[in-house]
């Protein structure tokens, strides 16, 4: 009787789990479309790297960030089809974005999640990079305010992003605080119920 009930909170517990991920991915996803959210304001780096440092299946922890995305990208488009947005969903040069938050998730593989220091490098680097090679892409593609092909054109267009990259790094260390800071409290309350 003891072996069944333990099999069954290990199958309840999984499943709280997966709903947690689930609300998880679908309120960071929402929380993007928000309005009067300031620029570059989301979750979305910061979960990457948790997910990329906490959840073991490798496969579940790409997906976290990558579907998150993509229920923003759908009802961006969604709203500015129905003439609600000013911008879709989906645009050229997307798939950037898709493989820098798979890369993201890469690094969240790196942090060891008993060194805060660690956490903290990573919430820098993290939306630090993101800023550098998205802002590099925009530039050379002749996207955003078509900057020259120049050093100056690319110090400016950099310098066109740094409302983005304020934004992101502030949420990236934020939500990085709130997604850890909750799974250490959860983590040593399990412990210490055990």
């Amino acid at each position: 009787m003891t072996i069944f009930a333990a099999q069954i909170t290990i199958m309840l517990s999984k499943k709280n789990i997966i709903l947690t991920f689930i609300a998880f991915i679908l309120i960071a996803g929402l929380y993007r479309i928000m309005p009067g959210r300031p620029v570059g304001f989301a979750p979305q780096i910061a979960m990457a790297l948790f997910a990329g440092a906490i959840i073991r299946n490798k496969t579940f922890a790409f997906a976290v960030p990558l579907i998150s995305m993509l229920v923003g990208d759908l009802v961006f488009e969604v709203l500015y089809r129905s003439g609600l947005n000013d911008f879709g969903g989906f645009y050229d040069g997307q798939i950037l974005n898709y493989i820098l938050f798979t890369a993201i998730t890469a690094m969240g593989f790196l942090i060891n999640t008993s060194k805060k220091a660690q956490i903290v490098a990573g919430s820098l680097a993290a939306p630090t990079g993101y800023f550098l090679i998205s802002n590099f892409a925009v530039w050379i593609s002749g996207g955003g305010f078509n900057r020259p092909k120049t050093f100056e054109g690319l110090m400016t267009a950099y310098a066109d992003g740094i409302p983005f990259y304020q934004g992101s790094l502030m949420a990236t260390l934020l939500f990085s605080g709130v997604f850890f800071g909750t799974w250490f409290l959860a983590k040593n309350k399990s412990l210490s119920i055990a």
